[in-house]
């Protein structure tokens, strides 16, 4: 049981890390990955929604949306879900930690609609059907939490990229965003070196 979610863990934060293998959540990986103390913070955020709105929204689906035939709403009733926790911990920000909430600007609001945070819910929901002994709700919350700090891992480590970058002499036409792009393209290659590392520690 143990080493199965810590399989569920490793693969979600290198192998199957849903920025830089699944690709969702680019907007704030390029927006708000200038600075390492930003990232963070967005990244503890993100997590933390990712979290709970997988331990609501999966009691939500199996216990209302399919067996009342409505599992066609799932998208809707997901992104509701995440909008309502995404103002609270805007709220709490605000009250508790306005400098973080100062930084991290627009990008706050933007988890309601970040794609990563609305995948983790309901790509967990295709695992459960592919083996539904092996992938239960414990399982949803641990990856859930895993896809989170691989979340952190990427932001960070880019943050730190990028803030490398500033000190180098970059060509002019590769000023902003297309030097951000090679570098992220360069990071996401680094990940897929993770792969036969996990199945082999695993295997």
């Amino acid at each position: 049981m143990i080493k199965s979610l810590f399989a569920i863990i490793l693969t979600a934060i290198l192998t199957e890390n849903y920025i830089l293998d699944k690709f969702l959540g680019i907007c704030p990986f390029l927006g708000v990955s200038k600075n390492r103390s930003s990232a963070t913070g967005m990244s503890i955020a993100v997590t933390v929604v990712m979290v709970i709105a997988t331990a609501v929204t999966w009691p939500i689906y199996y216990g209302i949306l399919v067996p009342k035939d409505l599992a066609y709403l799932e998208t809707i009733v997901f992104i509701l879900v995440i909008a309502v926790l995404v103002q609270l911990i805007e709220i709490i920000l605000r009250k508790y930690i306005p400098s973080l909430y100062n930084a991290l600007g627009v990008y706050l609001p933007l988890i309601t609609t970040n794609c990563a945070v609305l995948g983790v819910t309901m790509l967990v929901l295709d695992k459960h059907t592919a083996d539904p002994s092996a992938y239960g709700y414990l399982q949803a919350l641990v990856n859930a939490f895993g896809a989170g700090i691989g979340f952190l891992v990427a932001l960070v480590m880019f943050s730190g990229v990028r803030e490398r970058m500033e000190l180098n002499d970059v060509p002019k036409f590769m000023k902003g965003l297309p030097i951000t792009l090679v570098a992220a393209s360069l990071v996401s290659l680094s990940f897929l070196g993770f792969s036969g590392l996990v199945n082999g520690m695993l295997g």
